[in-house]
């Protein structure tokens, strides 16, 4: 009896570790889109583009905002060369996590369970789901500051509108997700001729503005601008997106026993990759732009996202283009912010959740846990200061330290399987290509750490 009851669950358990078919990332949406065949290069790319815009909303979150904003307050546009830097260190390692899923088949969180025991895997995924958190509070918290701004809500009810938007993401995955891509398309779109025209009204000075992004030396010899340096590079590459980045390559359909339709694959995936981080990369630029025009020299607190809204609406501060308008705008832009952001969060979620530790229940079920898990500190801690906004935003910087330390745990599993000629075969990252995914790999590993233990230090 006993024997006849094990062959069953070893074979099940067989199936489920190994078979594809049982075990794909974000199942329901895997290979659901199917790539035109001997199509020309621009309608090839239409169908390739759409998961690029997932991983940008990560790069241009609230969580990023009072970095990029702060840094033009207090140093002009020097540190512009910092933001360039840090999206081409970003479009390198997101399109080494596109290649590992079209290739494999597998997102970076399957493959990493594979290849360690399961306690590792248990705790990679704590960590990663304590990242995954910290994501969602900066998401949260600005989508419920937004919500206050925009309709004189409180905040702790903003933040449980926000929160419910597991919902919404959950009619649009039965839409298609061509649907959810195209959704998040239009929140970027706001984002960015929000801060486009606001930037225009705010004159900045353009020679120096372009002079910003070739380096200085001043970072390295003034402190409070290296620090904030390593504040903006530190935070803009987010572990939750090169997990969610190996995952949705995956939703166009390819022949993966087709070199070239993989090849094909690749190509398109990159492009639209990099196309987008070269959209958010403009964004935040007009972020650090925003703050050198407006803010440079007025000695003006631009610490939180209130300050930021009655600024922009104060004469005194910014000049004669003062207007409520432009103060709504920046409201309206931080909630599409947040909501964007919010969507993709939930979706890393369910990848690890899945990857790391199997959890076989159902899908709405699934994400509404995931959020749950993020949502409920956020909750707690509102609570917990109700009134006091300026705590409830402090969250923003402590959630970067819970980047800080899971960010190794993506990145030099990312960069040791895609130069793996075992994993990825003929696809395996070139010499220089691995050389320079491992230096930015120490670089923002060294950072990190550095900044983690000034956080630490300044919260202390």
């Amino acid at each position: 009896m006993r024997e006849s009851d094990m062959e069953p669950k070893k074979k099940k358990l067989f199936q489920f570790e190994n078979e594809s078919s049982e075990n794909k990332s974000l199942d329901e949406v895997n290979g659901s889109i199917t790539v035109p065949e001997n199509a020309g290069f621009w309608r090839t790319l239409f169908t390739y583009t759409g998961p690029g815009i997932l991983i940008a909303v990560g790069y241009m979150d609230p969580g990023n905002w009072i970095t990029s904003i702060a840094g033009g307050a207090q140093f002009k546009y020097k540190l512009l060369s910092v933001i360039l830097i840090s999206s081409l260190i970003a479009m390198l390692l997101q399109a080494m996590a596109a290649r590992l899923g079209i290739v494999s088949g597998k997102d970076l969180a399957q493959l990493t369970r594979e290849h360690t025991s399961r306690g590792v895997g248990f705790f990679l995924w704590v960590v990663t789901e304590l990242a995954i958190m910290a994501t969602d509070m900066a998401e949260i918290i600005g989508s419920g500051i937004a919500i206050e701004l925009l309709f004189k809500i409180p905040l702790i009810i903003g933040i449980l509108i926000t929160s419910a938007d597991v919902l919404i993401l959950l009619l649009l995955m039965r839409l298609g997700f061509r649907k959810i891509e195209a959704i998040v398309a239009t929140l970027v779109a706001v984002i960015l001729l929000v801060f486009s025209y606001e930037v225009f009204l705010s004159g900045p000075q353009v020679n120096q503005l372009l002079m910003g992004y070739f380096p200085s030396s001043d970072i390295l010899t003034n402190k409070s601008m290296l620090y904030l340096s390593l504040g903006i590079v530190g935070a803009t590459v987010m572990p939750h997106d090169l997990y969610l980045g190996s995952s949705i390559s995956q939703t166009r359909k390819v022949d993966r026993k087709d070199r070239q339709s993989l090849k094909t694959a690749i190509r398109f995936t990159t492009i639209d990759s990099n196309l987008q981080l070269t959209l958010a990369f403009i964004v935040n630029s007009l972020l650090l732009v925003l703050g050198a025009a407006l803010f440079f020299g007025t000695n003006s607190t631009v610490g939180r996202f209130v300050d930021l809204f009655n600024a922009l609406g104060d004469p005194k501060i910014v000049g004669a283009i003062a207007s409520p308008i432009l103060s709504m705008l920046f409201a309206v832009a931080l909630l599409s912010s947040g909501q964007s952001s919010t969507i993709t969060g939930t979706l890393s979620g369910q990848i690890i959740m899945e990857g790391f530790i199997h959890l076989k229940m159902p899908l709405w079920a699934q994400r509404l846990l995931t959020r749950l898990i993020s949502v409920t500190p956020v909750v707690i801690f509102a609570i917990y200061f109700h009134g006091n906004e300026a705590k409830i935003e402090q969250l923003l910087t402590l959630s970067q330290v819970f980047l800080s330390v899971a960010l190794p745990f993506a990145v030099v599993p990312l960069v040791i399987f895609t130069s793996s000629r075992k994993i990825m075969g003929e696809f395996a990252n070139r010499a220089w290509v691995k050389y320079a995914a491992w230096f930015a790999t120490i670089v923002l590993i060294g950072l990190n750490i550095y900044l983690i233990v000034q956080t630490i230090s300044d919260f202390l």
